[in-house]
């Protein structure tokens, strides 16, 4: 090619990836090893030494991760990423390289409920407390940061009720306050919004949803925008203390823009441990070949579904960001243009039991805790994904007890609307 830069869809297809040298594959191939062969002794050192790139060992590292590594870092804008278990497995690893015990963080309220459950019960064991904070409220962010406050963590777009979050003034917000911003990024995929672009420091995905879109395969991301300081006050000694595990190298001096990947790899995941495994991989970029094509399909069928379901009469609300009625409509121009995602909430006039009633009468939907699915899924947030909230948690969190969340899928549209016309009817 030229000095031109490929587009998004030319990215998804080739990023980091070349026909295997040996054998000439084309597709990437699976390197199902859990160890590599060294060349001698000194290369050996080398690698474990962070004195040279290679493959030591499929926890730290694998041949067919780093394709997947490089391409969603290409697509998400950044300079480096690391593939690991699961998306949960990505948030811990982040933040284990920001948080030293009795540090906070600051995480907006509207999120999975998952992590809501994670940030508020697990990290108290490692002695992280989190403090929440109101998207639709940007002061609210700038209030709750103290001394102890080490990151901020906001969803790009919010699970389950689809809301957008204003990225740039909660990155404003960081850098006053001097930390990174951290965003979840797997309900809009870097198809309809790469917040780095938008001021994000840090970027993590599930790949189990929309990134892989098949339903199959788990998996995480952690994307370094190489943009943050880390030297900045002695915040971060993860990053600016010399290492006596790598002989004193201080990651930043050494690594610059990627640093924070480099310590999430050789640091977290080498003794955490939540490795992808390189056949999850080998999915995962497969599903990432058709991203666009996908997401496109998934909004364009949310929307027509969102607008069926606001003329319903069963329906006592639709939160969906790309109805022009919608409060988060503007946010939504803004940020995501191309679409604002699949998945939304609405909730019905008969309240929790109604919501209960809906998800088993549907017949094409498929009741299960998923979402970017290619298939249609649809689930009572307050009876399974919330459920450990209590309610003025849950309606806070946007999965208040009559709402029900929609994963809309790439079928027809028509069909969809029929099944939900008929459990709606029934």
């Amino acid at each position: 090619m030229s000095d031109r830069l490929p587009g998004f869809s030319t990215l998804a297809v080739h990023a980091g990836a070349q026909p295997d040298p040996t054998t000439g594959a084309r597709a990437t191939p699976i390197y199902q090893t859990t160890s590599f062969v060294f060349n001698d002794a000194d290369h050996a050192a080398s690698l474990f030494g962070l004195q040279a790139f290679g493959n030591i060992y499929t926890r730290i590292g694998n041949p067919t991760n780093a394709v997947l590594e490089e391409r969603v870092a290409a697509l998400e804008g950044g300079t480096a990423a690391l593939a690991v278990a699961s998306g949960h497995a990505a948030q811990v690893v982040v933040l284990q390289q920001l948080l030293q015990p009795g540090d906070e963080f600051i995480a907006a309220r509207k999120l999975y409920g998952g992590s809501i459950n994670q940030f508020t019960h697990a990290f108290k064991s490692f002695g992280w407390n989190v403090v929440w904070a109101d998207p639709d409220d940007i002061g609210s962010f700038e209030r709750a940061v103290t001394p102890r406050t080490k990151a901020i963590f906001i969803e790009s777009i919010a699970n389950p009720a689809g809301s957008i979050t204003d990225i740039e003034a909660i990155s404003t917000v960081a850098r006053k306050a001097g930390v990174p911003l951290i965003v979840d990024n797997t309900l809009a995929s870097p198809y309809l919004i790469r917040p780095i672009d938008h001021g994000a420091d840090i970027v993590v995905h599930s790949l189990t949803k929309f990134l892989g879109g098949h339903g199959n395969s788990l998996g995480g991301i952690i994307v370094d925008a190489g943009t943050f300081d880390w030297s900045i006050g002695g915040k971060y000694p993860m990053l600016s203390e010399p290492r006596p595990e790598y002989h004193g190298i201080r990651l930043q001096e050494t690594f610059g823009n990627f640093a924070f990947a480099i310590a999430c790899r050789v640091l977290g995941l080498r003794d955490l441990g939540p490795a992808l495994s390189p056949f999850n991989a080998f999915m995962i970029l497969t599903g990432i070949e058709t991203l666009p094509l996908r997401m496109q399909k998934h909004c364009d069928n949310a929307k027509a579904v969102a607008e069926f379901l606001a003329g319903h009469p069963a329906a006592a609300s639709v939160s969906y960001a790309g109805l022009p009625s919608d409060k988060y409509n503007q946010l939504a121009r803004k940020y995501a243009p191309r679409g604002a995602g699949a998945v939304f909430t609405f909730s019905l006039k008969g309240g929790y039991d109604a919501g209960v009633s809906l998800v088993s009468k549907l017949q094409l939907f498929s009741h299960l805790a998923n979402v970017g699915d290619t298939r249609s899924l649809v689930i009572h947030p307050a009876s399974t994904t919330h459920s450990q909230l209590d309610d003025a948690a849950k309606v806070k969190s946007g999965a208040g007890p009559d709402v029900v969340r929609l994963s809309i899928g790439i079928e027809d549209k028509e069909d969809l609307i029929a099944d939900l016309e008929q459990a709606l009817g029934a």
